[in-house]
């Protein structure tokens, strides 16, 4: 483990411990945990570190995720979102952009990356949201809905129809006409400001549109999509070690007809599917990452590969842990019961179950 994943690890873990369940019930994150986060390039640990990133790995930065993830899944969701922000950033954006944009997302402020729409969920061609320019300004319209991040952020990622192809541009939510609205009582990851973000002719400088303004919908979108995957994909791997340790540490202190639970055979297969569902979503979650980082052709279906069987297996696993647990686990705000809503989330967000299975059946 390198020295600034060592560092990352430690912060992370005194600074949400076992706080999580609190916040999941009040459906809000401390604001000063997020821009503290921030501010040690925890929440897009893959920035290099003269941007005021950590400069960490694909591999070192899942398992900085992942660690995020088994202790709170709303704090996991505001990392990929600004991760995924700034890799938006890095891969479309000029040099001067990156320069003007990154130290921002390292250094406290908060951004949110708004695909969806009412009407463009899975079918992202769908979109609506026009970006033209005019003049020395770029004008923004559209609406954006369950957007993660949205009701805490300072810059959001905006894609919309650019003239004949696609765009990005980096709106502030201060800018004039830019309405941000909370989604209440989320099935899962509730402390993740999930919002609506209304754009109603909004102007931005024109140096906010990113250098590949007109290229494909599916191309740009494509890019973001496959950090998001990725890293979606480790935190179901933190998912899945919470609730294998806290399934094996109740089966193992809890007595039932005379003996500890973990030595019945139903539920001795629980724990054991459970560490399967782990190591097999680790296998593919490294094999994601490994291919990121050697810059393999292989990555964007390897992406998709990870996120299924992660978030799949994140499922059934939170699902068998609340069944190990019984009534002690199904109570509200105990972790096993927080998994159980968050990984049912991950099973749709960033490509639904049934839209990775046409991407994977389309690569067969």
């Amino acid at each position: 483990m390198s020295d600034a994943l060592g560092s990352a690890r430690e912060l992370v873990s005194d600074r949400v411990g076992d706080r999580a369940g609190e916040w999941d019930r009040a459906g809000r994150l401390p604001l000063d945990l997020l821009r503290d986060l921030g501010s040690a390039g925890v929440l897009c640990a893959q920035v290099p570190v003269k941007d005021g990133g950590l400069g960490l790995s694909s591999k070192e930065n899942g398992e900085l995720t992942a660690h995020l993830g088994a202790l709170c899944g709303s704090t996991r969701s505001v990392a990929t979102s600004q991760g995924m922000a700034a890799w938006v950033i890095t891969r479309l954006g000029s040099r001067r952009q990156r320069t003007a944009f990154l130290p921002r997302l390292t250094g406290g402020e908060l951004a949110a990356v708004a695909f969806s729409e009412p009407e463009a969920g899975s079918d992202l061609a769908a979109m609506a949201t026009e970006i033209r320019r005019d003049g020395d300004d770029v004008v923004v319209s559209g609406e954006k809905v369950w957007i993660t991040v949205g009701a805490y952020a300072d810059l959001v990622v905006v894609f919309g129809r650019f003239g004949d192809g696609a765009a990005a541009v980096v709106v502030p939510t201060a800018a004039a006409g830019v309405v941000v609205e909370r989604v209440e009582d989320p099935l899962g990851c509730r402390a993740a400001g999930h919002a609506t973000v209304r754009l109603d002719s909004v102007r931005v400088p024109a140096d906010h549109l990113l250098g590949a303004a007109g290229q494909s919908l599916s191309l740009l979108v494509t890019s973001a999509l496959t950090y998001g995957r990725v890293s979606i994909a480790w935190g179901c791997v933190g998912i899945l070690r919470s609730c294998r340790e806290a399934a094996a540490s109740h089966a193992r202190s809890r007595t039932q007809s005379g003996k500890p639970l973990a030595e019945h055979q139903l539920v001795a297969e629980h724990l054991a599917e459970l560490l399967v569902a782990e190591q097999v979503a680790t296998r593919m979650c490294e094999h994601a990452s490994t291919c990121w980082d050697d810059g393999s052709p292989d990555l964007v279906i390897a992406s998709v590969l990870a996120k299924h069987v992660a978030a799949t297996n994140a499922a059934r696993g939170a699902a068998s842990a609340v069944q190990v647990l019984g009534s002690a686990g199904a109570r509200d705000g105990h972790p096993v019961a927080r998994a159980y809503r968050d990984a049912k989330l991950m099973e749709i967000i960033e490509g639904s179950n049934e839209i990775c299975r046409l991407l994977l059946a389309g690569a067969a």
